[in-house]
């Protein structure tokens, strides 16, 4: 069996992100984790950095792979013959926008398919941009991100 894929933007990585991760390994075996590049969004966080803490907060872990990509996703899943992306969904609001990704994917590579977890009822409020917002203001977030991100962003 082919290995999934779990792409995002992972600006920061959270104990959400993590348990996606993971829940989707033990489904599928194994798992490739994509910090993709998105010039439409401003990161708090290069590329390097991303896959840098993605590597420190998974370093126990088996049959998870990091990678990064520019470019689609699409490209990026035909190249190296991956074929079944893995998503998480939080919310409707998740969905809404995951279906235009599923949309533009198979439009580009019809041979993608995607799979949606639901976010583990703990996980549901936690994203990247909430996590980035409460360090803004002062707020302790080291029970929302793995113990190597909740470092790097006291600093």
């Amino acid at each position: 069996m082919k290995p999934v894929v779990f792409p995002g933007s992972f600006d920061p990585v959270t104990n959400g992100h993590l348990d996606l991760i993971k829940r989707a390994r033990a489904i599928f075996g194994a798992v490739v984790v994509v910090v993709l590049h998105n010039p439409q969004k401003q990161t708090k966080f290069t590329v390097q950095e991303r896959v840098s803490l993605l590597k420190e907060a998974l370093r126990a872990e088996e049959n998870i792979t990091l990678d990064s990509a520019e470019g689609l996703l699409a490209d990026y899943m035909k190249t190296h013959g991956y074929t079944t992306v893995v998503r998480g969904l939080r919310s409707a609001h998740d969905w809404n926008q995951e279906r235009t990704q599923v949309y533009f994917n198979k439009r580009f590579n019809p041979a993608l398919e995607t799979v949606f977890l639901p976010a583990d009822e703990k996980y549901q409020f936690i994203s990247s941009s909430a996590v980035k917002e409460a360090v803004a203001a002062g707020g302790d977030v080291c029970d929302l991100v793995p113990p190597c991100v909740a470092d790097v962003l006291k600093k």
